[in-house]
């Protein structure tokens, strides 16, 4: 695998890695935090069409995090997009499209 990509994925897992232990809580409450991560996400992606989401599990202490993907409203190929979310407020902010030369990404 490229560094580039080995970069950015190793940054992601890092953000993960980050949470430490996920406190004490139930699994219904993480399903709804990814949930509501994975929504916003997509949402917030207005500049992609056909989105998709991967979410962190637990994201940070103080944030969700996840990859947004999908194909740029009248262009070609995949871009993806990280999406934070501000456990707080539960606000979201979307950085800008990264190409697919730099995250590949297929569709499960």
């Amino acid at each position: 695998m490229p560094t580039h990509h080995t970069s950015i994925l190793s940054l992601f897992a890092a953000a993960s890695l980050a949470a430490g232990p996920a406190h004490a809580s139930s699994g219904d409450a993480w399903e709804e935090f990814r949930a509501d991560v994975s929504a916003k996400c997509i949402v917030a992606a207005e500049s992609l069409e056909g989105v998709s989401a991967i979410v962190d599990p637990f994201g940070t202490e103080s944030y969700g995090v996840a990859l947004v993907y999908g194909k740029p409203k009248g262009g070609d190929g995949n871009v993806t997009q990280i999406c934070v979310y501000d456990k707080q407020t539960k606000a979201v902010e979307i950085g800008g499209e990264i190409g697919a030369q730099v995250i590949p990404v297929s569709k499960p």
